[in-house]
């Protein structure tokens, strides 16, 4: 039973001393008394809303909890503290990560099919429609004049039948 209990109290001192290490390896979050100014917060909060988070899927840097999210949030108030302007914070975002950082990329070779492809989606759609519309009307307008005669007439003992019962 010492021999457990020694086990416990070694595996606990790992963890107390662990612990704080691996909080500073985590990286501290940006928090409210960081800010010099409402300015420089509302600066940070409009742009950290406006990047994505690029580990979680479709969340940006304001609600994401990842790693990279802390990491980035810090890394943009140090840059906006150090008087870079947004377009520079946005460009070196970019330049590291890619376009995936931006929720409105710009429009270029590789991002056209983002902005053109919901129009182009319902330009194909719109067509398989009226292409379908005009076989229902070509598929009536084929039926010769006894063939349409004979149907008038089922229509017809159809509809007096529903009327009689």
């Amino acid at each position: 039973m010492t021999g457990r209990l020694a086990g416990f109290v070694f595996a606990l001192a790992v963890a107390a001393v662990a612990g704080p290490a691996w909080a500073i390896v985590e990286g501290r979050d940006v928090q409210p008394q960081d800010f010099r100014s409402e300015a420089e917060k509302q600066r940070f909060r409009h742009l950290i809303k406006d990047l994505r988070c690029t580990v979680c899927q479709n969340q940006n840097l304001a609600d994401s909890n990842a790693a990279l999210a802390r990491d980035l949030r810090r890394r943009i108030l140090d840059q906006i503290q150090a008087g870079k302007s947004d377009q520079e914070i946005i460009d070196f975002l970019v330049a590291r990560y890619g376009d995936f950082v931006l929720y409105r990329p710009p429009f270029k070779r590789s991002t056209w099919f983002l902005w053109l492809g919901p129009f182009l989606f319902f330009l194909v759609a719109a067509a398989i429609l009226v292409a379908i519309i005009r076989r229902r009307g070509a598929a009536t307008a084929a039926l010769s004049a006894e063939e349409r005669a004979r149907l008038d007439a089922a229509l017809r003992r159809a509809a007096r039948d529903r009327s009689a019962s």
